[in-house]
């Protein structure tokens, strides 16, 4: 595998480490900036949206351009946004900066996906390392960027965090820059219109509307897990760095392991790992008092959720073949509704009453309707076999 897909992956640890760590976080940005938890929690849902309005958009954008000026363009802008938002008193600014932040990612991602794929060869084995790779990015983040941010947080306050990420990514603008090959591949590109219309297959618009609930459910699970350990299960302060941690290694662990088993049977693992997720968050739900249930939980669920994730943006990728440039970001897209979806939700839950425990409820509900819309896209394709057939 080049080096510069690697290159391409610490970018990505970077942006991950960003997006996830306001989970640790939350508590110190309400009281600082003086709003409420639910308030702080929109933080992450505006960072989605970004994400959501930013992945197509900028994909479009960044057809055309080279893609070392692409990659480096949207990362600039993301080490300005941290600047900005670390030295901020004001919460309305900062809401500004992720969504500017998120923007700026979702256009990395775009155009790191497809440089990933070129960089890697025309093989399927060396096109899916490289997508694990970057992907890889974030499950990295999980395990070392979140829980130090985290520790930041907690020693000298939430702004040396995002003062890390600014400083991380601008390690990152200088390994692109040596790596990453000033040309663009040479390769013919479908219109966007073409690669819209590829887009457009309902098989597909089910597997990304199931992409979206079951990132929706790790969401609203994730960012409110400080309250939840702290509130419901009694842990202290200094356990909250230790599962993010254990939610990393998950992660790393369900990344890893479905780039190597994916291939043989992805149907079934796929279906395997959603009917998992929604009875783990809702046994997670129903014994977050327990400190035992609470530590192996956020292990096994950030395996699933990662793993599970990983495999059906693969399978988006599969059905999504016309659409070259397009697909990684409606994928990212559809992965950041859930992540809009999910703080939101759990925000509604807390804000209406229902306690700090609602959230992993919440998660467990949207995995229910997440295996939904699996059967429906699965019961499409057997409904179509006839007609392949005849």
């Amino acid at each position: 595998m080049p080096f510069s897909v690697y290159a391409l992956g610490l970018a990505v640890f970077a942006q991950g480490t960003s997006e996830f760590m306001l989970s640790g976080l939350l508590s110190g940005i309400a009281d600082d900036l003086h709003v409420s938890l639910p308030a702080a929690g929109l933080l992450t849902s505006a960072f989605a949206v970004g994400m959501v309005l930013g992945a197509p958009a900028m994909a479009i954008l960044g057809r055309n351009w080279p893609h070392r000026r692409a990659l480096l363009s949207f990362l600039c802008v993301f080490a300005a946004a941290h600047v900005i938002g670390a030295v901020t008193s004001s919460y309305g600014v900062l809401l500004a900066t992720r969504v500017v932040a998120a923007v700026a990612d979702a256009g990395f991602w775009a155009v790191a996906l497809v440089t990933a794929l070129a960089l890697a060869g025309p093989t399927a084995r060396a096109r899916a390392r490289a997508t694990s790779v970057v992907v890889g990015g974030v499950t990295v983040a999980c395990v070392a960027g979140v829980p130090a941010g985290a520790w930041l947080g907690g020693e000298w306050g939430w702004r040396a965090a995002f003062r890390a990420v600014a400083v991380v990514t601008l390690v990152a603008i200088g390994v692109i820059a040596a790596t990453i090959p000033a040309g663009r591949p040479a390769v013919t590109l479908p219109s966007a219109h073409s690669e819209l219309r590829t887009l457009a297959g309902p098989r597909l618009l089910l597997t990304l509307l199931t992409s979206a609930l079951v990132q929706g459910a790790t969401f609203c699970a994730f960012s409110y897990l400080e309250p939840v350990a702290r509130h419901v299960t009694g842990l202290g302060a200094a356990w909250v760095p230790v599962l993010l941690a254990l939610f990393g290694v998950g992660s790393f662990i369900g990344v890893a392991v479905c780039g190597r088993i994916i291939g043989s049977r992805p149907v079934a693992l796929t279906a395997a790992g959603l009917v998992a997720l929604t009875t783990g968050w809702t046994l997670f739900a129903s014994a977050a008092d327990s400190p035992v249930a609470v530590v192996a939980l956020v292990l096994v669920q950030g395996m699933l959720a990662f793993g599970t994730g990983t495999a059906l943006i693969s399978h988006v990728f599969q059905l999504a073949s016309g659409a070259p440039t397009l697909a990684g970001a409606f994928s990212t897209a559809a992965f950041n509704v859930g992540g809009a979806l999910g703080p939101w939700l759990g925000g509604l839950a807390i804000g209406a009453g229902y306690g700090f425990r609602s959230p992993l409820w919440v998660s467990a509900l949207l995995m229910v309707l997440a295996l939904g819309t699996a059967a429906a896209a699965l019961e499409g394709v057997r409904a179509q076999a006839p007609q392949t057939d005849a």
